[in-house]
């Protein structure tokens, strides 16, 4: 694994404004960079990502399939006690998942461990499944990349087939999320874009306007019921509003299923290595209240069970801490992970995204920042496999 320095496209903003991607530059920093790229070789992708993407998704259904049958276990992950039917529910019923993001500390010399996972509302699908997918096609008609370079990139693709799989007759889907936020629109957007190539008619309703009609069935702005909806908003926050309660009544298929708040819940990091200690892929982890956690020592990670973007995240390396971006996470409280300290390349720190759709690995999209934590304005940094 190296990061390459690089020339930018010519004219490759103007285009990427064409594209619709408007988030390219978030509150005046740049987020999409093509002035340096990570390349892999084959070997690291298929053994070190994509095996571990893959082993570790198995481990984590299968912790799913202990949690729902455990009141003790829904607890310990601040699963409100009126919604955890709803998620022993969604997960006997199968319910499916379109897709989830794996956040590796990776650098070519060792196994991919595993910082969280992002399974309820990950982003960053459209940088990572079409424009360093075009930055590619275009680096190598310019002659910049040998024409035999690649990318671990099937994430369009496989999230169109996965749409199929799961409405097989096509038929009509909601997508929601916050129409003010910029980022999460434009997402919606795009996933809307592969629903219909994939014979699905889709409706955005904003988040905020979602209600329920006499019967409790949700409805959308325009009173029609939702029958299936896709929602960029977590299950920790959809679990503590007012219509929490009628979440199961309203018959409505969720995308993400319930069951997917057992994995967006960083309390599922100590339980995997509770159940897996000394796994390649996992850092050392505790619940806070743990007496184990003293194992950690001084030099640790705080995380607060739920947070977004590294906010709240705390690090401690020999005692002295780091300055925290706070937003309030960590009322629902914290765990504690092995400090893994990345690998700086050419002065900064990049974590590895590997994409699942349903149980597939579908590609990797790479974010670095000057810092150790992975933030909202981090930078998207787009890769290549070399011969």
């Amino acid at each position: 694994m190296k990061r390459i320095k690089t020339d930018e496209r010519p004219g490759w903003d103007a285009r990427a404004e064409a594209l619709g991607f408007t988030w390219r530059h978030l509150d005046g920093a740049r987020y999409w960079d093509e002035r340096a790229y990570y390349a892999f070789t084959l070997q690291e992708v298929e053994r070190d990502i994509e095996a571990a993407a893959s082993e570790l998704h198995a481990m984590c259904l299968e912790l799913v399939d202990e949690v729902v049958k455990s009141e003790q276990l829904m607890t310990r992950l601040a699963i409100p006690e009126a919604s955890r039917d709803d998620v022993a529910a969604s997960w006997a019923r199968k319910d499916p998942s379109l897709y989830g993001r794996f956040d590796f500390a990776y650098d070519g010399t060792g196994p991919a461990r595993l910082f969280e996972y992002n399974a309820d509302t990950p982003t960053s699908i459209y940088e990572t499944g079409v424009f360093q997918w075009l930055w590619l096609e275009d680096m190598i008609a310019a002659g910049r990349l040998p024409a035999d370079a690649d990318q671990f990139n099937s994430l369009h693709e496989k999230l169109e087939a996965r749409f199929r799989a799961i409405f097989p007759a096509g038929g009509f889907v909601h997508f929601a999320s916050d129409p003010d936020s910029v980022e999460d629109r434009q997402t919606v957007k795009y996933l809307e874009d592969i629903a219909a190539q994939a014979g699905i008619e889709a409706k955005f309703t904003p988040i905020g306007e979602i209600g329920l009609d006499a019967d409790g069935r949700f409805v959308d702005q325009d009173d029609f019921i939702i029958q299936a909806l896709f929602k960029l908003y977590p299950w920790e926050e959809m679990f503590r509003e007012d219509y929490a309660a009628k979440i199961r009544e309203a018959k409505t298929l969720f995308l993400e299923p319930p069951w997917k708040a057992v994995l967006s819940n960083k309390g599922m990091l100590p339980l995997l290595w509770a159940r897996h200690a000394g796994h390649p892929n996992l850092l050392p982890a505790f619940f806070e209240d743990d007496p184990g956690s003293a194992e950690l020592g001084n030099s640790y990670v705080r995380k607060p069970l739920f947070s977004r973007e590294g906010a709240n995240v705390e690090l401690v390396d020999k005692g002295r801490r780091a300055r925290v971006l706070d937003q309030g996470y960590g009322e629902e409280g914290h765990v504690r992970q092995a400090l893994h300290t990345l690998s700086a390349f050419d002065g900064a720190y990049p974590v590895v995204g590997a994409w699942m759709v349903d149980a597939e690995p579908a590609g990797v999209g790479l974010r670095e920042d000057r810092s150790r934590v992975t933030k909202n304005l981090s930078r998207f940094i787009p890769h290549v496999i070399l011969p």
